[in-house]
């Protein structure tokens, strides 16, 4: 009865983009270390880093049917109505998909940044053709800033890339070394 009540008053703070689901089912958190393992001739594969990979989050959600607000009457026909309807909150998540939308996820765990809908997967039956129930897949994208550098001309590329750019690093003297140099382990 309690966790009844917890969720009946429970306010709506999960949102996928600016979508908020009237209800969430369960919500699966991924995190993922790698680490980076090379083989050596003799024994096990040495280890030398690790890094963190892309989250992941599945969610099994569902949103009520929207339409008109009464029952006797369609108001959506005069341009009146409550909410969204299941078609139209399946085309937006579809949409958010196809476009590999960057969204914002909040969970009762976590709050997501850059999260694509990778997976979509809705499911109709006899208990649900008025409302939508939808399992989501998102994952992570890492979004990394470029930077613009300099190279040098392609005439001054004697040896392509690994060549650098010209710099000017000011001035160079020549150091002079030791006046009298023997060399050793000649034949003669």
């Amino acid at each position: 009865m309690n966790e009844f009540l917890s969720t009946l008053f429970m306010q709506k703070t999960r949102k996928v983009g600016l979508l908020v689901p009237e209800v969430v089912i369960s919500e699966t958190h991924s995190d993922t270390l790698t680490i980076v393992t090379h083989p050596v001739e003799f024994g096990f594969n040495i280890a030398d880093h690790a890094y963190m990979g892309a989250a992941s989050l599945t969610m099994k959600i569902g949103f009520s049917g929207g339409g008109s607000l009464v029952n006797f009457m369609d108001t959506t026909m005069l341009g009146v109505r409550w909410g969204y309807s299941p078609t139209e909150i399946y085309q937006a998540l579809r949409d958010m998909q196809r476009k590999a939308e960057l969204l914002d996820v909040v969970t009762g765990k976590r709050l997501y940044n850059n999260m694509v809908i990778t997976s979509l997967d809705v499911t109709t039956d006899q208990s649900s053709e008025n409302v939508l129930f939808a399992t989501l897949k998102l994952t992570e994208v890492m979004v990394t800033q470029t930077q613009l550098v300099a190279i040098a001309p392609k005439e001054n590329m004697a040896q392509g890339a690994t060549t650098s750019m010209v710099e000017n690093n000011g001035r160079k003297a020549v150091k002079p070394g030791p006046e009298n140099i023997t060399l050793q382990g000649g034949s003669g």
